[in-house]
């Protein structure tokens, strides 16, 4: 009977810890228009910084994105997005951690690169001019 439970509760924790609903609130979005401070493509899951001014003050955000590998089969790259760069980044907020989002859409107006998840795989929805 321990071992069964022990089963039963590590396999709810591995859940718990690759459910995106479990850990943000897929029902609801947030929008966010900044500046890219760090863009850190790594594994197991690529992670964007944004500095957005909000009611004067600056905010920085953690966005997280699908995994390394999914992105690169769409053409992402360290380079896609760099320090500087004007975003409007659309997500689910965190469940626990302020200013943290799973990304939903991001937008580059520069250029018009443009990215969303939709369901469970990654997409883009413009490559831009870079």
């Amino acid at each position: 009977m321990p071992l069964a439970c022990g089963l039963l509760l590590g396999a709810f924790t591995a859940e718990a810890h690759h459910s995106i609903s479990g850990m943000y609130d897929t029902r609801r979005n947030v929008r966010i228009e900044g500046v890219v401070t760090q863009w850190d493509f790594i594994n197991p899951h690529a992670f964007l910084t944004v500095e957005a001014v909000e009611s004067g003050r600056a905010q920085q955000w953690r966005i997280e994105l699908d995994d390394r590998g999914e992105l690169s089969e769409i053409g992402m790259t360290a380079q896609t997005l760099r320090s500087g760069d004007r975003v409007i980044v659309t997500g689910s907020p965190s469940h626990r951690e302020a200013n943290r989002i799973y990304l939903g859409r991001l937008d580059r107006p520069a250029d018009g690169y443009s990215f969303e998840q939709v369901g469970g795989r990654p997409r883009l929805r413009s490559t831009g001019r870079r």
